[in-house]
């Protein structure tokens, strides 16, 4: 049976539909095994084509177990959001546009959604107007945008062409932290030639913002060398916010480069009740954050500003004699403002529209709707880490500021670290909830992030009372001698 483009994409719709209409009742782990998976995926290649048809309702079908439920309201792992109605629908359409949003000749609309999006999420951000700004795949790829262009403004100012000359012989570029850097600080060392040596740790308080004190100490111990400070809005265990106007006039007293990560926590510029956590933030000389977090579109959808355009432009920019870039005498773009290529802002060269979820879900939300997510979320990640830390066996360690909070499980034999592994497995295996373990100051911890625009108060209800289940089940097992007969520990006050 033939089946048309139309019914095709219909026939899609309605299972995205259903998937998204189960979210609440069907589990938040994914129930399918490793070896489930690959065998309900491994058909044979073939050899003559098949119909779309029945290639979707396969892949739907056979992908089923194997889907974690991040898009609802129960998960609670890593920093991971949903997607709006606005911008997922928009995404569709990015996709059936199927632009390459490199130049604005390959896609002028796009280009201006970019060139419009990005002036409104500097207002909303509270950064620079005349900073430039790029939509990456995540943070990950905003560091390394970022960095590249601060590579570029501390050489050149010591004679250094980097781009030309490339870092053989150049000055080290060295990158102080508090020690807390996420993982993809240090890969974007890596990946730029920087190298994880040269990161220096200068510590933390007890808040764990960067230590101020140590930071100029570090600065003035070698106060010519070309130097990065990296700061944090929104550190991963935390959320903790450092001292931005402190560290960046201090930074900059000795030419150093700031650059904050703000992967989530950018967002809370956004809320009058937390902006203040930001106080100082356009100080810095770069920023990342991603759209997929709080802003809730779908992935990859990173963004990364610089307040230094040219730095940023010679770092990333590129031109081939066969495209057709806006500032050449052969584009026809009218009179008025150039049109901006995105391939100048942008470390790749053939890329999807993400601009066009973010338009969307910011005209969607507006102000008032993101700032609303932001504290709905808060209060969310605030009651879920008292009502779990109060129930017996539990303890919390960190008490959220914003959405991010530290409890841990408390082990009758005083192993309390791979007990609170054991509990977090048992609460996903649950499906109510889904939760993740770190590692804070050296202990095993279970880390709480609410982000999704989806969670609602009985989502919380939900996530306490599989939490405490659980945990009353390791109490029945206790007592009926099948674990360590350790007398069973007191609750500790919070930290």
């Amino acid at each position: 049976m033939n089946v048309t483009t139309r019914d095709l994409l219909a026939a899609a719709a309605a299972h995205a539909a259903d998937f998204l209409e189960s979210l609440d009742d069907r589990p938040v782990h994914a129930a399918a095994a490793l070896p489930d998976l690959r065998k309900a995926l491994h058909r044979p290649l073939p050899d003559k084509p098949q119909a779309a048809k029945t290639v979707l309702d396969e892949l739907v079908s056979d992908t089923a177990g194997g889907l974690l439920g991040s898009a609802g309201g129960q998960f609670f792992g890593w920093v991971i959001g949903g997607g709006v109605p606005a911008a997922l629908a928009a995404d569709w359409l990015t996709s059936t546009w199927d632009q390459n949003a490199a130049l604005y000749a390959c896609g002028p609309a796009e280009a201006v959604i970019e060139e419009i999006t990005g002036e409104w999420l500097k207002e909303l951000l509270g950064l620079p107007g005349s900073a430039s700004f790029a939509f990456t795949t995540g943070t990950q790829m905003g560091h390394l945008t970022a960095l590249a262009a601060a590579r570029h403004h501390l050489l050149e100012s010591r004679g250094w062409d980097v781009e030309r000359q490339g870092l053989a012989g150049a000055p080290a570029v060295r990158v102080l932290t508090s020690g807390l850097e996420h993982a993809s600080i240090q890969r974007s060392a890596r990946l730029l030639g920087i190298g994880t040596d040269a990161l220096v740790a200068v510590g933390h308080d007890e808040h764990d913002r960067i230590d101020l004190a140590e930071l100029e100490r570090t600065l003035d111990e070698h106060a010519d060398a070309p130097t990065i400070v990296c700061l944090q809005a929104g550190e991963i265990n935390t959320g903790a916010f450092d001292d931005y106007t402190r560290a960046c006039r201090l930074a900059h007293t000795y030419d150093s480069w700031v650059h904050v990560d703000g992967a989530f926590g950018l967002w809370a510029a956004v809320s009058p009740t937390h902006r203040h956590l930001l106080t100082g933030l356009e100080l810095a000389d770069s920023w990342t954050t991603d759209a997929h977090k709080w802003l809730n579109v779908p992935f990859d959808s990173g963004l990364v500003f610089v307040a230094h355009p040219d730095a940023h432009r010679a770092a990333i920019s590129t031109r081939a004699s066969y495209l057709v870039h806006a500032g050449d005498a052969s584009a026809s773009v009218s009179s008025g403002p150039p049109a901006r290529d995105q391939i100048d802002w942008n470390p790749e060269w053939s890329r999807r529209g993400r601009g066009v979820a973010v338009y969307a879900a910011l005209r969607s939300l507006g102000r008032q709707g993101i700032a609303e997510t932001v504290e709905r979320c808060t209060r969310h990640a605030q009651r879920l880490v008292t009502a779990i830390g109060a129930l017996p066996g539990a303890e919390v360690i960190v008490a959220p500021q914003i959405n991010q909070g530290l409890v841990r499980f408390l082990a009758p034999d005083g192993g309390h670290d791979q007990h609170t592994d054991t509990i977090i497995d048992r609460i996903q295996a649950t499906g109510q909830a889904w939760f993740g373990g770190s590692t804070y100051r050296g202990m095993r911890v279970m880390r709480i992030s609410v982000v999704n625009w989806r969670t609602t108060d009985g989502d919380v209800d939900r996530a306490v009372t599989a939490v405490h289940d659980v945990l009353a089940g390791v109490v029945r097992e206790f007592e009926e001698g099948r674990v360590s007969n350790a007398p069973w520990p007191t609750r500790r006050g919070n930290s």
